[in-house]
């Protein structure tokens, strides 16, 4: 019974989240170097040409997390620190069940919009309190919350987990 009281909980909030008109506030043009673009067929808070674009300080000004974890990619414990997908999404306004998540050199993953209202799934702009440059898997990282929940500890979640992202394509 508590798991489908929690299965409706989330579903509440996924169908809030997503088919919300207003509630948010507008989106402000970014004043900093653009590091992440949202397209979707339908966004409510575009900002440039009908796309949601974000500057570094208007990332972090959303709601976020910070979690110390192991990933397969870092050396040891690591701690990343970023809004959490689902505040990104919904401050654009995005409409869409799924998300493709796509790097600086065209690698992309298809994420289930899922994973953001479900998940605390974080877009990292930091790792160990700094900011990451390109070499350093920036200026973006998905951040599964492997911290929370070993069980995301795997392949599936691993191959979701894009490094340098510079865009996010919702979809129906």
């Amino acid at each position: 019974m508590a798991f489908l009281r929690h299965a409706f909980l989330a579903s509440a909030l996924a169908v809030s989240l997503l088919t919300s008109a207003g509630g948010a506030a507008a989106l402000d043009k970014p004043t900093g170097d653009v590091i992440l673009t949202i397209t979707a067929e339908r966004i409510d808070h575009p900002n440039v040409d009908g796309t949601a674009q974000f500057d570094l300080a208007m990332l972090e000004a959303l709601a976020g997390r910070s979690g110390e974890m192991e990933t397969p990619w870092t050396e040891g414990r690591v701690k990343f620190s970023g809004p959490l997908l689902r505040a990104v999404i919904e401050a654009a306004g995005a409409h869409g069940t799924t998300m493709k998540v796509r790097a600086i050199n065209d690698y992309a993953a298809d994420v289930p919009m899922d994973d953001a209202v479900l998940l605390d799934t974080i877009l990292a702009t930091r790792m160990n309190g700094e900011t990451m440059s390109i070499r350093e898997k920036g200026p973006l990282f998905l951040i599964y919350p492997f911290d929370k929940d070993p069980g995301l500890y795997n392949e599936k979640y691993f191959s979701r987990s894009v490094w340098q992202i510079k865009a996010i394509e919702v979809a129906r």
